[in-house]
């Protein structure tokens, strides 16, 4: 005989499949992809100063690259779900009825596909029925692909490939370091990951570079502490060269007269500081430019004294 509570139990068991119901199970679905993963094994920075490592010469292009290596796998990636249309008791008001109908169709359209000697589509002759009979259970939704959920059930990768990858970019737009004597600057390098050093100017315009006997360069990733150093030797004939050089560029040009223009920029020459030389002479090209008379006497006394021809940039446009 049963006992009450286990009739409680078997009650209270009816009663939530009343309130729950079941889900209506569709087909899996599955996705495929590809992935790749990078692993990073190597990491260096490298810093190339040029030759010679002394310098001779106030101006120096120094270039520096980012190295990494990495081992690329590539994977194919399946990943299969369950799906199912989850259980809504109020759709039952209008799905029982509708599954009585479609009993009834299916089951003419299976009577008429007997007299057409089979001829009629399955979506006919079996989903109608199974649509009815879906729609008659009151514990069951039909199929519904607009209100599915899906969990997932499998997840398989499979490895297609590995390799080694390797990259060599420039330290673009990135700082450097350099210590002159007691004094360390931070710098940038431009876009192709070269930082040009010049010490008659920028930071070092500030400092007794004269007594300066080596520079030192240093950069650093935040990211990972990778690091690298390198040296590079003034050497003694350019610091003897560089205070008399930094004054024939920086001291006021203004209050002197052609002649000591002409001087500063034929002793600049002497110095073998062309490149300065150069720069000095077109900055009082365009000094002089709303005077053309003085202009012209200051392009002939650098002819004459200092043999040097030069022409307004702008006249030659």
């Amino acid at each position: 005989m049963y006992t009450r509570s286990s009739l409680r139990l078997a009650g209270a068991a009816l009663g939530g499949v009343l309130l729950c119901g079941c889900a209506n199970h569709l087909p899996q679905r599955s996705e495929h992809e590809e992935r790749t993963e990078r692993k990073l094994l190597g990491h260096s920075l490298q810093i190339d100063v040029g030759a010679p490592q002394v310098l001779e010469l106030p101006q120096r292009r120094v270039r520096i690259n980012e190295q990494k290596t990495f081992e690329v796998t590539d994977f194919e990636v399946t990943r299969r779900y369950d799906r199912y249309t989850p259980y809504q008791p109020w759709r039952e008001l209008y799905e029982v009825p509708l599954g009585a109908v479609a009993v009834v169709a299916g089951v003419g359209a299976n009577v008429l596909n007997v007299v057409l000697l089979g001829n009629l589509p399955d979506s006919v002759t079996k989903d109608w029925i199974s649509y009815g009979f879906a729609g008659l259970n009151p514990f069951m939704n039909v199929e519904s692909n607009g209100r599915s959920q899906q969990n997932l059930a499998e997840l398989q990768e499979k490895q297609l490939d590995k390799r080694m990858e390797y990259s060599s970019l420039p330290w673009a737009e990135r700082p450097v370091t350099v210590k002159a004597g007691n004094q360390a600057y931070e710098l940038l390098t431009d876009r192709q990951g070269i930082l040009r050093l010049n010490l008659l100017d920028g930071p070092f315009a500030e400092q007794d570079v004269s007594r300066v006997r080596s520079l030192g360069l240093s950069v650093e990733d935040p990211q990972d502490n990778t690091r690298a150093d390198a040296l590079l030797t003034v050497s003694p004939s350019l610091r003897g060269k560089l205070l008399e050089a930094h004054g024939l560029i920086f001291d006021d040009l203004e209050d002197d007269d052609v002649a000591h223009w002409v001087h500063r920029v034929k002793r600049l020459s002497e110095l073998g500081l062309e490149e300065e030389a150069s720069e000095l002479e077109q900055s009082l090209i365009e000094l002089t430019r709303n005077d053309p008379e003085l202009q012209q006497q200051f392009l002939r006394s650098l002819r004459k004294d200092a043999g040097r021809l030069a022409v307004d940039p702008g006249q030659s446009d």
